[in-house]
């Protein structure tokens, strides 16, 4: 079978690991910065979330850097379901948090004019990390279909 793009074990899928880690740490580093974050229930389900998804692919990235250093064939069935599973898991997690933060984003925004009415509300701030939130589940959404795509094809 051809090498798919984001494969485990490969410098794809490091690169999506790496990209995943990123921008939920990032997602996490701007909510947690913002003042107020900790009153709204669906921002901290995205800290939440994002901190698993960081967790999840800091350990798959350093498993893709092993791999790749010792030039090891991660493409074994187990493993691969074990990454399919955590990926879908990840990835629902990831997308009802982003998303249930961009619905609390849209409100403050345009149905009850928080950021215009409240002087220092820091709206920006938290559409910023929404936007790093969704940015890092298409990443894990990726993973997931190749993982998915990979474990049909064993």
């Amino acid at each position: 079978m051809r090498e798919l793009v984001g494969s485990p074990g490969t410098w794809g899928g490091l690169v999506l690991r790496a990209g995943q880690c990123s921008f939920a740490g990032a997602s996490i580093g701007v909510m947690v910065s913002a003042f107020g974050f900790a009153n709204y229930t669906a921002f901290c389900y995205l800290i939440a979330s994002m901190g698993l998804q960081l967790l999840w692919s800091f350990g798959l990235a350093c498993l893709e850097i092993y791999a790749l250093k010792m030039r090891k064939d991660l493409r074994n069935p187990i493993l691969i379901s074990l990454f399919v599973v955590g990926d879908w898991v990840t990835a629902i997690l990831s997308f009802a948090a982003a998303c249930s933060a961009a619905g609390v984003v849209v409100l403050f925004e345009k149905d009850v004019n928080f950021c215009k009415r409240v002087p220092g509300f820091p709206c920006g701030m938290f559409q910023l990390s929404t936007a790093l939130a969704f940015l890092s589940w298409s990443l894990i959404a990726a993973s997931s279909l190749v993982m998915f795509w990979l474990l049909a094809s064993l």
